[in-house]
């Protein structure tokens, strides 16, 4: 070992004191058998004395020499290259010194000529790349606005695209994401006869399968001149389904009693009008046709309020009344109302209602219109109130309310804009709603209250995130399949996820355990932004103030969080078939492997810290802060100590010791685990 690398400093300093003290000690032993042999006098006993020193001293000062001048701008020289080596654009923080000084113009020159090689290369491809991102981009943007959910997918079944409709279909399902197989995300045994009996010249093939607990409808068809690539579009069939499981299904059932009461209403009554005309005919038989005349006309009247009520329910059930978020609403009203100077000021809480969207934000808008020519304001308020069973929209003014008769002919005004030009009062039927106007309990202000429909959801939606840009990668299909054994698979190639936890503390065997779970995925090489997990964790204990002051969470931040065995089986669900990374990776497995927890997680780990210490045994500090200084990597304001923002680095520590390892020959996850095992034989602090 000593032979191949530079000692570790520790060590080499623990020899040099070693030496330095074993010859100060015998020059002093030597020295005084000397001088009480011959008793020297005066300057014969000083040079005695000092020549028997003489060889330890010049053992220290030398080591001193070395030191300074060789072995720590050796090893300031060996981090710098270990820099350059995993990012050619990092800065120059450790210039040769001492005696490696002459090096500086030679180690400068090569680095400006690896600078320049790259500029030229990149230079070399701009056009292609430029075109690239154009399709790209074009790609992108298609896949943001189809409404449709695909995927596509590789001969061995792994997701190479998926759009946001997928992502919005088959929301926070473990199983989607690029990379991974789609035997996580369908139930494959569906598929797999059309899957292998696709055409390939691209003919679509449809079939129905069941998800969970819905149904969906998969057109499938394989990508003409491409290796077995497939794509798959989606729809949920469940909606339908139960429509025409539903109040359809109830309105043809109603067609034959209809038909039924109709047949016997006109035979009842062209037997009494026989009946009439014949003189010989008694009053009885009269009198029991002019009662089944009655009773069909009541069962039929009955049928047809009963086919009204379901045409009803079909308006407000159908697919055009969608949850509405007030806010939403309002918002969407002001945006339609600037050009006429009229503005809606949102008071009170906002709340969820289904409506149609489009047609209420023209119907307001006619409205608004009209309470501003009726009242000469143009600045009103917008109220949600709940009720009962509905919700009540108010517009209010300053001022008296609306006599009836008056919404009564606004109610008949038509909605050119709209298809069919349906009038207000088409809509608010639409709706089951109605229009009236009511004195605000202030007696200075009025109100138009329109009741809609009420939803269950409750709580603001979710903020849009912004596109994420990992929606593809086709690298994926070049990537060795799946059912490889995996030690041969090439670090490039695998799937790694990055994962870190915060704890009560660090003593896990003695009850610390785990409040916060945090990982990222890397996939083909590429760090995903958005492919994430980040739970916090009930450790069913207070947090210690001492660990606080680490991480910063409190008890109220895991209140109300499900427990470690509840997190874990999701967590084993987002790894799928991935490789864990870690740094220092004992202490986290530990803290997820607890009593209780049920889930064990069985794949290889790679552990950061044990790869560093491997590779450069000789240089101290191989904690992520340090290496994060080492390898020019950054902690985001206030993600350090975080779950996810220390998984994020550690994702970009592995991704930078990557091209270290390959130049050292080790490429297959079977090299990189039994060089990290070598660190961990010597350090017995990592088990």
């Amino acid at each position: 070992m000593l032979g191949r690398k530079l000692p570790k400093r520790q060590r080499l300093i623990g020899l040099w004191l070693l030496l330095s003290g074993v010859s100060l000690l015998g020059g002093a032993i030597f020295a005084a058998w000397l001088d009480s042999l011959f008793q020297p006098q005066g300057l014969a006993r000083l040079v005695l004395w000092l020549g028997c020193f003489s060889g330890g001293g010049t053992i220290f000062l030398v080591g001193l020499l070395l030191e300074r001048m060789l072995f720590t701008p050796l090893r300031h020289l060996q981090v710098q290259l270990a820099r350059l080596v995993a990012n050619p654009d990092a800065r120059d923080d450790y210039p040769p010194e001492g005696w490696l000084r002459g090096l500086g113009p030679d180690l400068m020159r090569v680095r400006e000529a690896w600078r320049s090689d790259r500029t030229r290369l990149a230079t070399a491809h701009a056009e292609g790349a430029r075109s690239a991102a154009r399709i790209r981009q074009e790609l992108e943007t298609l896949l943001q606005v189809l409404d449709t959910p695909l995927l596509l997918c590789d001969h061995h079944r792994r997701m190479l695209l998926f759009n946001q409709a997928a992502e919005s279909l088959f929301d926070n399902h473990p199983g989607l994401g690029l990379g991974k197989r789609l035997d996580a995300l369908l139930p494959v045994s569906s598929l797999q006869d059309s899957l292998g009996q696709l055409p390939e010249d691209g003919s679509p093939r449809e079939l129905l399968m069941p998800c969970d607990e819905r149904w969906l409808h998969v057109v499938m068809r394989r990508v003409p001149q491409s290796n077995g690539e497939t794509l798959l579009t989606l729809a949920d069939a469940t909606t339908t389904w139960n429509s025409e499981m539903g109040v359809r299904a109830s309105m043809a059932e109603r067609i034959a009693p209809l038909r039924q009461h109709g047949a016997n209403l006109a035979s009842a009554a062209e037997a009494l009008s026989s009946v009439r005309h014949a003189r010989h005919i008694d009053d009885t038989l009269r009198q029991r046709l002019e009662a089944v005349i009655e009773e069909e006309s009541h069962a039929l009247g009955n049928e047809i309020e009963g086919l009204g009520s379901l045409i009803e329910d079909m308006q407000q059930q159908g697919e055009r009344l969608a949850p509405l978020w007030s806010n939403d609403l309002w918002r969407s009203l002001n945006e339609r109302l600037a050009d006429s100077h009229i503005e809606v000021l949102p008071i009170g809480m906002p709340a969820w209602f289904k409506g149609d969207a489009p047609a209420l934000l023209v119907m307001l808008e006619a409205l608004l219109v009209r309470l501003g020519e009726e009242t000469g304001t143009t600045q009103f308020e917008g109220e949600i109130l709940l009720g009962n069973r509905r919700v009540y929209l108010d517009l209010i003014w300053p001022g008296e309310p609306l006599p009836q008769r008056k919404l009564a002919v606004w109610a008949e005004q038509r909605l050119e804009t709209l298809p069919l030009s349906p009038r207000i009062g088409d809509l608010l039927r639409q709706h089951a709603s109605d229009a009236w106007s009511v004195a605000d309990a202030d007696d200075r202000h009025a109100r138009l209250r329109l009741p809609l429909p009420a939803m269950d959801r409750v709580g603001a939606p979710p903020d849009q995130l912004p596109p994420r840009p990992e929606f593809h990668d086709f690298g994926i299909a070049d990537l060795p399949p799946p059912d490889a054994e995996l030690a041969r698979c090439p670090l490039r190639a695998l799937e790694v996820v990055a994962f870190d936890t915060e704890t009560t503390g660090l003593e896990l065997r003695r009850g610390d355990t785990v409040i916060s779970l945090g990982a990222c995925r890397i996939v083909n090489s590429r760090l995903l932004a958005s492919d994430v997990f980040d739970v916090r964790v009930d450790p069913g204990k207070p947090i210690p103030p001492a660990s606080t002051a680490i991480h910063g969470l409190t008890d109220d931040d895991v209140a109300g969080a499900p427990p470690l065995p509840v997190v874990l089986p999701r967590f084993r669900d987002y790894i799928g078939d991935a490789v864990l990374l870690a740094h220092n990776a004992a202490f986290d497995l530990l803290a997820l492997q607890a009593p209780g927890t049920g889930t064990t997680l069985d794949m290889p780990v790679l552990d950061t810290l044990l790869i560093s210490r491997a590779l450069d045994e000789s240089l101290d500090g191989h904690d992520l802060d340090t290496l994060a200084e080492r390898y020019d990597l950054s902690f985001p304001p206030g993600t350090r100590h975080t779950a996810l923002g220390d998984a994020r680095v550690t994702a970009e520590l592995w991704l930078a010791l990557l091209p270290r390892l390959e130049a050292r020959g080790i490429e297959t996850l079977e090299q990189a685990l039994a060089l990290q095992a070598t660190a961990l034989d010597r350090e017995d602090a990592c088990t």
